[in-house]
């Protein structure tokens, strides 16, 4: 039983840690560079430095709110306080993952070395500019969606760079995937605002329940459309079954938005919504 209890408990340390969304953002991309046909080549040191890069800003990120943390943002979450309570020993992590990846950058193609210099300066920015802002600016909930842009960008984009022709079938299954992470975080942000009504503050709570439950169904309506015109009318099969993958994402999502009482019991939503996009893996 202690065994059984302390995986358990490692496997809540990695979830805390956003292992499982590193490995997400590793088992998407994948799917992405593999596009049209599957069998894409591509440059091994890139989905490695994709892992590393993923969790570098979802750990610093946390790191800063536990930093620039006050009352009136309401109770630290437990993942926050695991974070601050290993704050010395993430530093050290980050600051080697830093200089591994730099080491790494010498093995990336150059077209996927502009966009991740690209991305890494908007990221900057980004957490420049939040480190500056007062606790409950209005600002602060735009976070969220710059993180599910980002997010899509790196994953789709670091495929599509280093392709000489995109086709319509994969433009179609980016924009689907960029509307599956928004719909992931503004998911996350209406689940919080039911699981913590007075302390928490996000898109959910600025807009309120029910828009944001309005703007999650047509998310998902957008995804359901392009991914089924990209099955019904792509030329290849691996297409097709990526298309069907990132529709399941969709409506798995979709599931937990229906059933939220069910699924914020001992966070099913958090655990089952990052791990839609370990679903590519199917295909892989």
């Amino acid at each position: 039983m202690s065994i059984i209890y302390k995986i358990q408990e490692r496997l809540l340390q990695a979830h805390w840690l956003s292992l499982d969304v590193a490995l997400g953002a590793v088992v998407s991309h994948r799917m992405a560079a593999r596009l049209p046909d599957g069998h894409q080549p591509e440059a091994w040191a890139i989905p490695l430095l994709l892992a590393f890069c993923v969790f570098i800003i979802y750990a610093a990120d946390r790191l800063l709110d536990v930093a620039t943390y006050q009352p009136a943002r309401g109770p630290l979450t437990p993942r926050h306080r695991f974070h601050g309570l290993l704050k010395n020993w993430l530093v050290r992590i980050l600051i080697g993952l830093v200089v591994v990846s730099a080491v790494l950058l010498f093995w990336l193609p150059k077209p996927v070395l502009i966009l991740g210099v690209i991305l890494a300066i908007i990221c900057g920015l980004y957490i420049w500019g939040v480190a500056r802002l007062p606790a409950l600016h209005p600002a602060l909930i735009w976070k969220e969606p710059i993180v599910g842009v980002v997010y899509a960008a790196a994953i789709w984009g670091c495929a599509w760079v280093m392709k000489p022709v995109i086709s319509w079938g994969e433009i179609g299954l980016g924009v689907a995937f960029l509307a599956i992470a928004l719909q992931n975080i503004l998911l996350f942000s209406l689940m919080e605002f039911y699981e913590y009504p007075e302390s928490s503050f996000s898109m959910a709570t600025i807009w309120g329940a029910e828009r944001t439950d309005a703007t999650l169904r047509i998310l998902m309506s957008i995804v359901l459309l392009l991914t089924l015109a990209v099955f019904l009318f792509a030329d290849d099969h691996f297409t097709q079954r990526a298309a069907v993958i990132e529709g399941i994402m969709s409506a798995v999502l979709y599931t937990i938005q229906r059933y939220p009482t069910y699924f914020l019991r001992n966070n099913r939503y958090r655990w089952i919504g990052d791990g839609v996009f370990w679903l590519p893996f199917l295909i892989l």
